[in-house]
């Protein structure tokens, strides 16, 4: 269970930087922390990568970030360890006033961010979506312009499923498309979405379900079947998960045909910390409520419980903090 503060205890804030799409859930872990423990936090969601930059220069306690360090970001942070403390996936958001549902293969969703599909009524999203009357209209192509770890799993996908991506763009938290318009954040990318007429864009599960209007592209994963990113098929592609690696990055992008409902953009997001710290206890305490308590508000937000095979290596990794 999470630390509740000793009578008369002083409270303290502890200031943390990065993913957006952990942003709804970290608020209300900050709520229900703070009304706990009497401790706080600063969250600024500034995106995966500017949460690794900050917390590799120590100008903020944690970072937080939906991509895993790159053995280069792990040298230059310095001490620090990785703790995938939450689950969700990266959704594809669509807008096309009048229609509600829209399938799409990852072969396809490449072709249309390599610039080769422009059309809604491409004959292969057609073929995809039979009985749906898809309107002539030029798709608007939207990414995340800032180091994102929604960008990351995005590309990471599209390098699985296609050649072409894999060998010309690879993955990352920053990637230079080669079609489309940028956007900042999770909000900037749903908001642009929202006010594009034909527009495509991937963006964090939560985000989408908190603006009306938008569909959810129900994406093709390996076992061949169109899966949305709702709780049991995230839930789905996180069971995929047998070991974990010593660096404690567990991908789960695009998991095998034996993940029959998984939706495959799925994701672990990371708290970042440096194992050496005077802010040990109380970050101690925030990860665990975290961990525990505060997985219990992830339903609404698209964030299923992390699996006990990974909370198992959690505590191990909370526990190494001095």
């Amino acid at each position: 269970m999470a630390a509740v503060a000793p009578a008369g205890a002083t409270a303290a804030t502890l200031t943390g930087a990065g993913s957006t799409l952990l942003a709804p859930l970290e608020s209300d872990w900050n709520t229900g922390w703070q009304s706990a423990t009497g401790n706080s936090v600063s969250y600024a969601p500034v995106g995966s990568a500017a949460g690794i930059t900050d917390i590799s220069q120590r100008s903020v306690d944690f970072g937080a970030s939906d991509a895993p360090m790159t053995a280069a970001q792990q040298t230059a942070c310095n001490g620090c360890v990785q703790i995938p403390w939450a689950l969700s996936a990266t959704a594809v958001g669509f807008h096309l006033n009048g229609i509600s549902t829209v399938k799409l293969s990852g072969k396809v969703l490449a072709e249309i961010y390599l610039g080769q599909i422009t059309n809604w009524d491409n004959g292969q999203i057609k073929a995809l979506n039979k009985g749906v009357k898809l309107p002539s209209k030029k798709i608007s192509v939207i990414y995340r312009g800032d180091g994102s770890g929604d960008t990351y799993a995005f590309t990471r996908f599209l390098s699985d499923v296609s050649h072409t991506w894999a060998s010309k763009y690879s993955y990352g938290t920053t990637v230079s498309f080669p079609v489309g318009v940028s956007a900042k954040g999770n909000g900037g990318v749903t908001a642009l979405l929202t006010n594009t007429d034909g527009g495509i864009a991937y963006v964090a599960a939560s985000y989408l379900l908190s603006f009306g209007g938008l569909g959810a592209v129900a994406v093709e994963n390996a076992a061949g079947n169109f899966e949305y990113p709702n709780l049991k098929n995230i839930t789905s592609a996180a069971a995929s998960v047998t070991s974990i690696p010593s660096d404690n990055a567990v991908p789960i992008i695009d998991p095998p045909r034996s993940a029959k409902i998984a939706y495959p953009i799925s994701t672990f997001t990371y708290v970042i910390v440096p194992q050496n710290t005077s802010k040990a206890p109380l970050l101690k305490s925030w990860i665990a409520y975290a961990l525990t308590t505060g997985q219990e508000f992830g339903s609404k937000l698209d964030f299923p419980p992390v699996p006990a095979v990974v909370l198992a290596r959690d505590q191990s990794a909370l526990a190494s903090l001095t």
